[in-house]
């Protein structure tokens, strides 16, 4: 709607052509509907701009923030089941080298006590053959002595007996090779776990509990006494020094 100030002339709507002549013009009719709504200046327009970019990139921001927390979430769980599989075979690997570790211990403990068996066994097979060879020695000790004693004094009879105390320790160097050693304890101090007292001996001349005779050798193989040898042992002597028993002992 046009408003019309009162102290304003009135306008003329003619136009003058050139012999002064009013000629009507054409004035557009204004109504109350043709109203226009006044613009937006140039700075507001600016200003609406940023705040519309600031809101959108507000919500790209958020939006970004929200996918990185997921992503951050997801992959912290990542990482907790990667450390939870990492301790587990951790773990596992601890098991298997225990498990290793027991086996090897059992692999040597069974290999030691294999040996071991097998020592003993060859130990007790050659131990068995020794005591069935002692009584072979035995006779030829015997045959030796009663041939000492005889009264028989010809060459081939000195001969023979020469021959069977060769053949005699022949067999004893080779028991001696397999680690038997012989006990012939005359005129040593008694030893009960060595030696078996077949008789006593009436003696003061020499200490008490002292061999007087043999008269069957011991054999001792592997530090272990197989046969104890057979003695008589004298009484009536003097008791054997401490010092005389200490290093019998030792």
């Amino acid at each position: 709607m046009i408003r019309i100030d009162p102290d304003q002339e009135p306008r003329d709507d003619r136009e003058t052509d050139e012999d002064g002549v009013k000629v009507p013009i054409d004035v557009p009719e204004v109504t109350g509907d043709s109203e226009q709504e006044p613009e937006l200046d140039e700075e507001a327009m600016v200003e609406a701009a940023i705040r519309a970019g600031e809101q959108a990139a507000e919500e790209d921001m958020n939006n970004d923030l929200e996918r990185c927390r997921a992503e951050r979430d997801e992959l912290y769980q990542r990482l907790e089941e990667a450390t939870d599989q990492v301790d587990a075979a951790k773990q596992e690997a601890k098991d298997a080298i225990d498990r290793m570790a027991r086996l090897q211990a059992d692999w040597e403990n069974f290999r030691r006590r294999v040996r071991q068996e097998r020592e003993v066994e060859r130990e007790r097979a050659a131990e068995k053959l020794v005591l069935g060879l002692l009584p072979v020695l035995d006779d030829m000790e015997r045959a030796v002595d009663h041939a000492r004693q005889s009264d028989e004094q010809s060459d081939q009879y000195y001969q023979f007996v020469d021959g069977v105390l060769q053949v005699h320790d022949k067999m004893l160097g080779v028991l001696e090779r397999e680690g038997v050693e012989v006990i012939d304890p005359k005129g040593e101090p008694f030893e009960p776990l060595s030696h078996q007292a077949v008789g006593r001996e009436e003696n003061t001349e020499v200490y008490d509990e002292t061999v007087a005779q043999v008269y069957q050798r011991g054999y001792r193989m592997g530090g272990k006494v197989i046969r104890s040898a057979m003695v008589t042992v004298t009484y009536g002597g003097p008791k054997r020094p401490v010092e005389d028993e200490t290093a019998n002992e030792a």
